[in-house]
């Protein structure tokens, strides 16, 4: 198998797809200008036969492989070799049936790494397979023989000479397996070691342990085998327990069963008199139906005809009066709105006045602060003067101050001992009062109990007046509400149309596209869709925004596109598109450095002051990122040309400045003339006037649909409320009744008595509390007699600090007053826009006023109506009065009754709880019968042995003997046994049988695989001297035939010379050396030939190593380069003379080397790319191989 054809592609210096075809099965030679590319064609060939050290083709990584390392826009590197395959019997493993073989590599820059075998993809080892099978493994490469390699034999050791032998044998990978095995072996026999000492240290020992617990195990079998015996004995004694128990309870229950059907006879006897009492109950009930209710019912309906008759004129007379309101307040609301108007037009017209007022105000105030510090100089100089401060704020002398204390303790004293003498009368008075009341008067009991009962029936009234859900007061209240609700809307929307008439620049109006159009796409002026934070800095922010404050927003371009070509605009906008603006912002560590420059709270980013939804977020950024709020002119100018900010900056008061040198001062543009207050706290108060009134129609809505729904309801609570009213004018009486008793004015009079002793006992505890106050004070004003130097000193102080305060409030006050006078010069501009809107009030008004007239007289004809509907109600309820007391009498009658069926009742009621007792305690014997009968069942089920042993349970002589065996002793016992059982089990491993065999049975496992362990190292030993001595035959043979070819090579190289590989002593395994002859003269170190001579000896050698494994293809990379021309033409002929079999390509500058070639190659550098031409030499092939078969002959 040889190479026919090379084609590179994007391989380090071959940018253009190249070809070196028709390379001759023997001998082809490449040459060219350092520089040219020459080695890269062997490296090309290296890189696809799959070489994984990339130093060996001049490269760190794969991209290093592209041209120019991918940066000339050359991304692949390909290099495919056709190989011809014709020789069946050097054929690759499973290529036998192609006669040529296309394989090809390619690698990407940040890809992946392919092969190619005839077109179709392979992986790397399948590759490396196919190479290695004919002796080509690039990774281990014999075949590529480079200067490098021989020029590191020149001189070699012994050793190393021997290495290559042993390479070339077959023997050396023996060598390093022995190495490897010998080392496990020793590792083997350390990890023996360890086991013996595991075994002999660990296992041992615990075997011996396992032992010792196998016995404490046989202990603790015996201990549970005893409390086997004695639990079964003391279950045995239980059992008979339980069936003794179920006897007594079957005799308890047989006598609770009779108690029970006595009782239930009583309660029998009892029914049944009391259901004689309900029939003669009930029969009076008829009677008293028939009789009386029937004509209090008629008396009733008549009642409620009257109370509906009057309630509907009642309504109707509401509703008028609502109606006749409702006019009178729009027509008051209509008034105040013209009186607002006129006091507006004052305001308007005295604008001045009302500022003057304010002005007046701040005067005042200026003025008090002005007292306020004269008084703190006065007391400054009081205190400087010696004289102290009291705590009411008068200056006096300490001795004047103690005179004042001492009066007041006497004071105090005084009044404690008028308080006491009060107290103790009311004490006296209390006791004989409270002597007076004991005895209670029957009468007044008798009211009460009354009382009480019309106020219960009140209360169930006002339940049900509560269940129909309908409030007296809520409909007139809703009512009024609706009225002021309207008034409030008419006013809001009137207050809210005058602001947008006085700033028709605001509305942005445009014409709708259909049903298709999404109206929410424009979001609308600036100026709307932001709420400013802090009102104080509107001005600044309208500056910051300026033209920007009034353009409309929308979602996108298209959005602005439709509006500006088909909207049909009023007026000229500039749109913003959410989707397509650029925003810029001031970031954080800007800001914050500002900050730092000037302070927390005087510098804020402008955008951090407005709110606004979070869609808006980049318009917002274009409009307010880039500016700077700064509280005052010197911050704003420090932060505008800092060299590390460079923002624009804007003051409070509007004042500009700007990085690029410009300052401007002022209001805004559009405020500058005549409004002093900022459009954006105009633009906010229209907002909080749309706010209020979309919530009061909301609101408004809400009370119409309540309205509605009372008016359903408002008959059924009427007729409950008619009933209350009875019944709160019989609870009146009542009342009156009681309060007009004497009993209930001696009570009355207990109560002044205890409220006189309280207040008495209140004013002793304020005379003590005073006293005490003015003693402590008294003290203290001692203590500062004596300190009254350091006292003065602190006082002067204090006034001191009090005088500078004072100081600078007024001269706040003064400031803020100065202000305000040049606020009213601006107000005057204002008069004339509020006086063409009274002739129109005027008009509405004169029409309200009539609208009243005639409510007022319909309200004048329903009232007549009422009065007389009042009247017929009044009528009914006396009649029905009178037809109530015939009730009460048939009531006493019944109620007589009705008190005996109780009495049976509450008898029956004790029968029955002495009945659910008595079922208890059944219930309780029965549960416990049934839990002794289960315990009886289960312990048959659990111990199986009771059914066969029971007839033993008690018999002397037997396992069950109670009374030989006492069952207190034998529980003691039990105990006791089971508490050591206890012991036994923390103690013990129960497991220790069980891993004592197992134990042993590893132990037993351990030393077998011991042995098998040394005898396989006594197999092995006997394996590798063995094969030493079969190293050593395969060593001699190939140390001849190298030895001979190596001779022959040497003496075509450098004819009338002669060289061999002699052992360096007697055996070839302690090393082999050169021994060179020229002529007849044997040289004994290599050191006595030139350069170039130990060159050739190295080549030789070389040569004849690979003369003994040939390899098909054979690539020499300059190995010519320190050999003169006759010796550079000896290894021409050389190479024709001994490798016939195998192709060469060789990289040569000598003319000498590539004469003897077949094919001349040269490669050229040509516009930084490398290219080959070809060049066929066989004449001078026919001359080498004439030469070479005379030198055979010869």
């Amino acid at each position: 198998m040889y190479i026919k054809s090379i084609v590179i592609e994007g391989f380090k210096s071959y940018a253009q797809r190249t070809e070196v075809s028709d390379l001759d099965p023997y001998f082809n030679a490449i040459t060219g200008f350092n520089g040219s590319g020459k080695s890269n064609i062997l490296d090309a060939i290296c890189f696809l036969l799959g070489i994984t050290n990339l130093s060996q083709v001049r490269a760190s990584n794969f991209q290093e492989l592209v041209y120019k390392h991918g940066q000339a826009g050359i991304k692949k590197a390909s290099v495919s070799i056709t190989f011809d395959n014709t020789d069946k019997k050097a054929s690759p493993l499973g290529f036998e049936d192609n006669d040529e073989l296309i394989i090809t590599r390619q690698i990407i820059i940040g890809g992946k790494n392919k092969y190619l075998i005839n077109g179709v993809n392979a992986t790397s080892t399948r590759v490396d397979d196919l190479f290695c099978s004919v002796g080509l493994n690039v990774n281990n490469p014999h075949f590529l023989i480079m200067q490098v390699l021989y020029a590191s034999l020149q001189n070699p050791k012994r050793t190393e000479i021997l290495a290559m032998i042993e390479e070339a044998a077959g023997t050396r990978m023996y060598e390093c397996k022995k190495l490897n095995v010998q080392k496990t072996i020793q590792k083997k026999e350390i990890k023996l070691k360890q086991i013996q000492t595991v075994l002999y240290e660990e296992i041992t020992p615990t075997l011996q342990k396992l032992k010792e617990e196998r016995l404490s195990y046989l202990e603790y079998q015996k201990v549970v085998q005893q409390v086997e015996h004695f639990n079964r004995a003391y279950i045995a004694y239980q059992f008979v327990l339980a069936e003794e128990t179920k006897e007594s309870a079957a005799n308890v229950l047989k006598d609770f069963q009779t108690n029970k059907e006595n009782l239930q006879e009583s309660v029998a006897k009892n029914e049944k008199v009391m259901t004689q009492l309900e029939e003669e109950v009930e029969e009076m009930e008829k009677k008293k139906q028939k009789e009386v209710i029937n004509i209090l019912r008629s008396l009733e309906e008549a009642l409620s005809e009257s109370q509906r008759a009057n309630t509907r004129a009642q309504s109707s007379l509401d509703l008028s009066k609502q109606n006749l309101k409702s006019e009178e307040i729009t027509y008051k609301s209509l008034v105040e709105t013209m009186q607002e108007e006129s006091k507006s037009l004052m305001s308007k017209e005295e604008g001045v006045k009302k500022a003057e007022e304010e002005l007046n105000a701040l005067q005042e105030a200026s003025r008090k602060d002005a007292d306020a510090l004269a008084v703190a100089q006065h007391h400054f100089n009081a205190v400087s003067a010696g004289l102290s401060s009291s705590d009411d704020g008068e200056e006096a002398t300490l001795a004047q101050q103690m005179m004042t204390c001492k009066n007041e303790i006497s004071k105090a004293e005084t009044e404690a001992k008028q308080a006491q003498m009060k107290l103790e009368y009311a004490q006296k008075e209390l006791k004989k009062k409270e002597a007076e009341v004991k005895k209670r008067d029957a009468g007044y009991e008798r009211d009460q109990e009354a009382l009480s009962a019309v106020r219960k029936t009140k209360t169930n009234l006002e339940d049900k007046m509560k269940n129909v859900n309908y409030e007296e007061e809520k409909e007139k209240a809703l009512l009024a509400e609706e009225v002021a609700l309207t008034h409030d809307i008419s006013q809001l929307r009137e207050l809210y149309e005058g602001l947008m008439a006085r700033f028709p620049y605001l509305q942005f109006e445009y014409r709708h596209f259909g049903k298709t159009w999404n109206p929410n796409s424009v979001k609308g002026p600036v100026v709307f869709l932001i709420t400013v934070k802090d009102l104080s800095k509107a001005r600044a922010l309208e500056v910051t925004a300026g033209g920007k404050l009034y353009n409309i927003v929308v979602d996108t371009e298209v959005t602005a596109k439709k509006l500006l070509e088909e909207g049909e605009l009023k007026h000229r906008y500039t749109i913003i598109p959410l989707n397509n603006i650029s925003s810029r912002c001031a970031g954080p560590k800007t800001i914050q450095l500002a900050q730092t420059l000037v302070g927390y709270n005087n510098l804020y980013l402008g955008l951090s002051l407005v709110e606004y939804e979070s869609e808006l977020r980049k318009a917002m950024e274009y409009v307010f990122g880039t500016t700077l709020i700064c509280d005052n002119l010197d911050n704003a100018k420090k932060v505008a040309f800092d060299k590390r900010i460079m923002m624009r900056s804007v003051t409070l008061d509007g004042d500009v400045f700007d990085p690029q040198g410009t300052l401007h001062g002022g209001n805004c543009w559009f405020c500058a003339s005549s409004k002093t207050v900022p459009i954006l706290c105009e633009v906010q108060e229209m907002k909080n006037t749309d706010i209020k009134l979309k919530t009061k129609m909301s609101k408004l809505e809400t009370v119409k649909n309540e309205l509605t729904s009372l008016k359903n309801v408002a008959e059924k609570y009427w007729k409950l409320k008619q009933q209350w009213d009875i019944k709160s004018e019989e609870a009146e009486l009542l009342q009156m009744k009681l309060h007009q008793s004497a009993y209930h004015k001696q009570e009355e009079e207990l109560l002044a008595l205890k409220k006189t002793i309280a207040e008495c006992e209140e004013t002793l505890q304020k005379t003590k509390d005073t006293q005490k106050k003015a003693e402590d004070k008294y003290k203290g004003l001692e203590n500062k007699m004596k300190n009254a130097k350091a006292e003065c000193e602190k006082e002067l102080k204090s006034a001191q600090q009090k005088l500078d305060d004072a100081r600078k409030k007024a001269d706040a006050s003064n400031k803020k007053m100065k202000k305000k006078q040049q606020e009213v010069e601006a107000l005057v501009l204002e008069l004339k826009e509020l006086k063409e809107e009274q002739a129109s009030h005027e008009k509405l008004r004169e029409a309200k006023q009539k609208a009243i007239q005639f409510y007022q007289c319909e309200v004048n004809v329903i009232q007549a109506e009422v009065s007389q509907t009042k009247e017929s109600v009044e009528k009914s309820q006396k009649e029905l009065a009178k037809q109530k007391q015939v009730i009460l009498l048939h009531d006493e009658e019944i109620k007589a009754k009705s008190e005996e069926i109780v009495k049976y009742r509450e008898e029956n009621n004790e029968l029955h709880l002495k009945l659910k007792e008595l079922e208890y305690n059944i219930g309780k014997y029965q549960q416990e019968a049934a839990d002794v009968a289960t315990k009886v069942t289960k312990m048959l089920e659990e111990y199986k042995w009771i059914a066969s042993e029971k007839q033993l349970f008690g018999q002397p002589n037997t396992p069950y003997d109670f009374k030989a065996n006492s069952p207190k002793e034998l529980y003691q016992k039990l105990q006791t046994l089971q508490e050591r059982k206890q012991v036994l089990e923390r103690a013990i491993n129960i497991r220790a049988m069980n891993m004592l065999s197992d134990t042993e049975e590893k132990y037993n496992e351990l030393m077998k695989k011991k042995r098998i362990v040394e005898s396989d190292k006594l197999k092995i030993l006997a394996a590798i001297e063995d094969l030493d001595k079969r190293k050593i035959k395969a060593l001699h043979m190939a140390w001849k035939k190298v030895n001979e070819d190596f001779g022959s090579i040497f003496s075509t190289l450098l004819p009338g010379a002669k060289a061999v590989l002699a052992p360096s002593k007697n055996d070839i395994l302690d090393g082999l050396v050169f021994r060179v002859a020229l002529g007849n003269t044997w040289k004994e170190n290599l050191t006595e030939l030139s350069g170039g001579q130990r060159s050739l000896v190295a080549l030789s050698l070389i040569l004849a190593i690979l003369l003994f494994k040939p390899a098909p293809i054979y690539i020499l990379d300059e190995v010519d380069a320190a050999l003169d021309l006759s010796h550079t033409e000896n290894i021409g002929q050389m190479l024709n003379t001994h490798f016939r079999q195998s192709q060469f390509i060789v990289v040569s500058l000598k003319d000498g080397m590539f004469t003897n070639a077949n094919v001349l190659y040269r490669t050229m550098f040509v516009d930084g790319i490398s290219t080959v031409r070809r060049y066929q030499q066989l004449q001078g092939r026919k001359k080498c191989l004439r030469e070479a078969e005379k030198a055979q002959k010869s």
